[in-house]
């Protein structure tokens, strides 16, 4: 400041420098100062420090106070400071900063409010050096909570590390702690490091320094249909005072508890369902647990029965679940077979005996009965069969056209076959091409039942019967069923053209008449290569009443018959020039095919003795040289012949063309003549349109104009109409809402004062039964006796009075009360007798 003199104000104070000592001093108000010539004040006078009440500030670096509470100061006269450290400083008269003191802010306050520790909260401090409270040493490092409600008064030496909230505990919750160190609760209970537990007091909980919350656990609502699997994860007792092992598992039901709160060494393995049986149900428990030592029996199983609820224990488990009980009809049964001994009633069943139950009837497993099958009765039509075996004897048969149900002693057989032979059975007409076989085929018949096969008309199947050791043959149309040793003789027969071997096989023979065809290659005796295609047809010629065996003596027929023919077909070729082959093709392979006979003529059939098999007739479809150059000149001169036909037909289209192109043009130009005539024909009409249309146009405007102002008119005169109607409407509602107001009003008015009324008589008539009710309490209380005693009084008084009067056959009355003079009279006439 430059100026010498310096006022500072009550409250204020300034710094003063000395120059000569470098020495600052504290100037505090009210005070006029004159400044020396070597002294400067740095700054203006600044209001002291106040602290209001329930505030406090921090000072960094305060200055060392005396014994009677002013700054210390060393010997040049400056105020002793203790850097680095920090001093608290709550309510009371406002003070200076010495120099060198600094004011510490926060959030750009220098003075704070104290802070109100609520109530369920708590301040988790620390102390951070050594200090003395109330003749208490605290240590560096200890910490404690500060518990509200209270006002939480600061200290240089503690720091307040967090504020924690207190944790709600409500029914059916628990708190779930752990330890941090060994200490005491405050239950009194020692608690050890890494230590949990479940504190369930309701209330708020606030947890102290040396315990830690981990979790809130929510208690599981148990019901009779609702279990918990729990699993122990160190030994300790649970709260049902019950000692739990480390890995024991157990369930915790309603019977133990409506609500289960997991405890800190439980863990909540899963909810456990009540499993419910009807009376037709059971269910099969495997490892079972005995109730005894509530310990598995591992390889055991029980069969529950309904009607009954149950839960699972650990370790138990039913792999088939709830299971009906099995309902044997009429024609079903069930084939048993004793495990262990089993006592069925009256009879013992050893171990390995098999028996069945026939229906019907109802049947729960036991654990000594083990169920092989359930059997049911299988119908069977006349031509359905199924294989039977015994298991005793090992025989097989079959079982035809009847309702059937295996013994005990009897199982369906399963009647292998190849694969060829499935597949031919499941292709229809039993045949099919090598070359369309499917490698991945699967059959998909039911090989306990008989082996069926339609044999179609004009064709024959050989069955060969193992065990007979002899064939049979069937001619169609038939059905076949194979018996249980029996088996289906195939025919692999050539196909193609040429014919190529095993290229078809069969079933079944067809006897024809049918037709084959094939391709041969014949060379004449020029050296003319030719491509023959024949077509020939033939037939089986048997005894259809006894068939005889040989039929089937030749595997591959067609692949037989072909080779012959194109061995005789060369032959006879061979023999021939290309020419004279040319012009006698059919009569020479006919030939050489069926040969003549005596008489010089052609046969008619060619018969193969070995199986009866008879070709009846031949045919050549196609004939086609080999040779290249020989094909080459026939096509030319086919060609040839095709571009003469060719060039003809063109010449006939082009002519055809040209007369329609003519007549076309005639009828074109003919066409337009006539389109001219109807153009001038329309604008005729079209400009007298015009004119009448300008006509209409002009009356129409003038029309129209009136009828405009003849409708404004009307428009304006209804407007007018609806106005005043509109008006008397208004007027009609507006009376009819005061009406219906003055309505409402005298029904309220009548409602009120029919309800006041009536609440009036409820009052009267509480009052008489309050009036009734008092007088028959006070006539109860004064009891029947005491009453019959009061109304005596009068009288009795009275007679006693007359009594000692000695007065006798006197009334005194008032003339108000009446008098029963029959009895009086009757008392004067019997004092007469007397």
């Amino acid at each position: 400041m430059a100026e010498s003199v310096i006022r500072i104000k009550r409250n204020h104070y300034v710094h003063i420098l000395d120059n000569n000592t470098n020495v600052t001093r504290t100037l505090v108000g009210p005070d006029i100062y004159t400044r020396k010539e070597h002294e400067t004040c740095l700054f203006e006078p600044r209001p002291c420090i106040s602290v209001p009440p329930r505030h406090y500030c921090v000072v960094q670096n305060p200055c060392v106070r005396t014994a009677a509470g002013d700054a210390a100061l060393d010997a040049s006269g400056q105020v002793q400071l203790r850097l680095g450290d920090a001093e608290i400083r709550f309510e009371g008269e406002p003070f200076p900063l010495h120099p060198g003191e600094v004011i510490e802010e926060a959030e750009g306050q220098a003075v704070r409010k104290l802070q109100l520790i609520p109530s369920n909260t708590g301040y988790y401090v620390r102390c951070v050096r050594d200090f003395t409270d109330g003749g208490a040493t605290v240590v560096a490092g200890k910490e404690w909570m500060v518990e509200g409600p209270q006002t939480y008064r600061p200290r240089v030496e503690v720091m307040v590390v967090a504020e924690v909230k207190a944790t709600v505990v409500r029914p059916n919750t628990a708190l779930l702690l752990e330890a941090k160190v060994n200490f005491t609760d405050r239950r009194g209970q020692r608690r050890v490091a890494g230590e949990r537990w479940l504190e369930r007091k309701l209330g708020a909980y606030l947890p102290s320094v040396e315990e830690t919350v981990v979790s809130l656990v929510q208690g599981v609502l148990l019901n009779a249909t609702r279990a918990l699997h729990l699993r122990a994860t160190r030994t300790f007792t649970d709260a049902y005072d019950k000692t739990r092992n480390a890995g024991e598992e157990w369930l915790v039901t309603s019977a133990d508890a409506p609500v289960h709160i997991v405890d800190a060494y439980e863990t909540k393995m899963a909810d456990v369902k009540a499993v419910s049986l009807n009376s037709k149900e059971y269910a099969i428990v495997h490892h079972p647990v005995d109730a005894d030592t509530g310990r598995n029996r591992f390889g055991e199983t029980v069969v529950r029965r309904g009607e009954c609820t149950f839960f699972l224990q650990p370790g138990e488990s039913m792999p088939a679940g709830v299971e009906p009980v099995l309902v044997v009809g009429k024609e079903e049964a069930l084939l048993l077979e004793a495990v262990c001994e089993y006592h069925d009633g009256d009879v013992v069943r050893k171990p390995g005996r098999r028996w069945m139950l026939c229906g019907p009837c109802e049947y729960t497993p036991a654990n000594e009965v083990k169920l092989l099958e359930h059997r049911r009765v299988i119908a069977l039509d006349k031509n359905e069969g199924i294989y039977v075996m015994n298991t005793k004897t090992g025989g097989v048969r079959a079982v035809i056209g009847e309702p059937y149900l295996p013994d005990v002693h009897e199982v369906l057989w399963e009647k292998q076959l190849p694969i060829a032979v499935e597949e031919l059975l499941d292709s229809p007409n039993g045949r099919i091409r090598t070359t369309e076989r499917n490698p991945n085929f699967v059959s998909h018949r039911e090989k306990h039942r008989i082996i069926r096969f339609n044999v179609q008309h004009n064709a024959a199947v050989q069955i060969y019967d193992y065990h007979k050791k002899q064939p049979r043959i069937v001619l169609g149309p038939n059905l076949v069923m194979l018996a249980p040793h029996e088996e289906f003789t195939v025919l692999s027969l050539s196909g193609g053209a040429p014919k190529v071997p095993n290229s078809l096989q069969s079933l079944q023979l067809f006897l024809g008449p049918r037709f084959s065809s094939d391709t041969i290659v014949v060379e004449t005796s020029d050296h003319a290569r030719l491509r023959l295609r024949l077509s020939y047809n033939w037939y089986f010629d048997i005894n259809r009443t006894e068939p005889a065996q040989k039929t089937f003596s030749v595997p591959d027929f067609i692949g037989d018959c072909c080779k012959t023919i194109a061995s005789r077909v060369r032959g006879a070729v061979a023999a021939e020039d290309f020419d004279s082959f040319h012009r006698n093709s059919a009569k020479i392979i006919r030939t050489a095919v069926f040969g003549v006979d005596e008489a010089g003529e052609i046969k008619k059939e060619l018969r193969f003795n070995a199986n009866d098999f008879v070709v009846t007739n031949i045919d050549v479809q196609s004939s086609e040289p080999t040779d290249e150059k020989t094909r080459d000149s026939l096509q030319k001169s086919v060609q040839l012949a095709i571009e003469i036909t060719t060039k003809s037909q063109e010449a006939a289209a082009r002519h055809g063309n040209e007369l329609k192109d003519q007549e076309a043009k005639g009828q074109l130009e003919r066409q337009k003549l006539v389109d001219k005539i109807e153009v001038e024909n329309a604008k005729t009409q079209w400009l007298e349109l015009q004119a009448g249309s300008e006509a209409l146009q002009a009356s129409g405007q003038s029309v129209a104009e009136a009828k405009a102002r003849a409708e404004a008119l009307l428009i304006e005169v209804k407007s007018e109409l609806q106005q005043a109607q509109m008006r008397a409407k208004a007027y009609r509602i507006s009376a009819e809402a005061e009406l219906q107001k003055l309505q409402q009003r005298q029904a309220l008015e009548l409602e009120y004062t029919k309800r006041q009324n009536e609440m009036d008589v409820v009052k009267a008539q509480a009052a008489a039964e309050a009036e009734a009710e008092k007088v028959k309490r006070m006539v109860d209380a004064i009891g029947r006796e005491t009453l019959v005693a009061i109304a005596r009084a009068g009288p009795e008084t009275q007679a006693k009075l007359l009594g000692s009067l000695g007065l006798k056959g006197y009334l005194i009355t008032d003339g108000n009360s009446p008098v029963n003079l029959f009895g009086a009279a009757k008392g004067m006439i019997g004092d007469a007798t007397k």
